[in-house]
């Protein structure tokens, strides 16, 4: 028996980077969508919200935020929502887990400012709920994704 015959072929990371890249594209298409629907539902919540007479207005300048300032920043925080996802699919051990734990703690340290800006009821009212619409839209569709590895 020659030795040659008996090496055995060991996945390597070669072989696991195109998997990776797959569930990573994947994370991202689905990212980008989830992305887009909570902005959208997040700016439609804004401007209802205006339409019933809440003025969004910050009592430090007494400026008012622009349907198109959340719409932004929904936009962005979004996108650093799916970078977390993807850092932890590529490292962790349990990316779906920890996930979970990162967006919903973020999610409620991001209720601070509102709550903190003394602005009016209204304001802060429509301002946390105005938070917790894309978390709403946005965590369970990067958690649960049915791609198999995520979880």
């Amino acid at each position: 028996m020659n030795s040659r015959d008996d090496i055995v072929v060991v996945a390597g990371p070669a072989s696991g980077q195109p998997r990776y890249a797959h569930r990573l594209r994947r994370l991202a298409v689905t990212g980008f969508v989830a992305t887009l629907a909570a902005t959208v539902a997040t700016t439609l919540a804004a401007a209802l919200a205006r339409a019933v007479g809440v003025d969004f207005e910050v009592p430090d300048g007494g400026e008012t935020i622009p349907l198109a300032g959340i719409a932004v920043l929904t936009c962005f925080f979004a996108v650093v929502g799916i970078v977390i996802a993807a850092v932890l699919l590529r490292w962790s051990a349990r990316p779906v887990g920890r996930f979970g734990w990162i967006a919903v703690s973020l999610t409620a340290i991001s209720m601070a400012p509102p709550l903190l800006s003394g602005a009016n009821f209204g304001t802060t009212t429509a301002l946390v709920g105005l938070h917790l619409v894309p978390a709403a839209v946005m965590i369970p569709t990067l958690a649960w994704s049915r791609e198999p590895g995520w979880r």
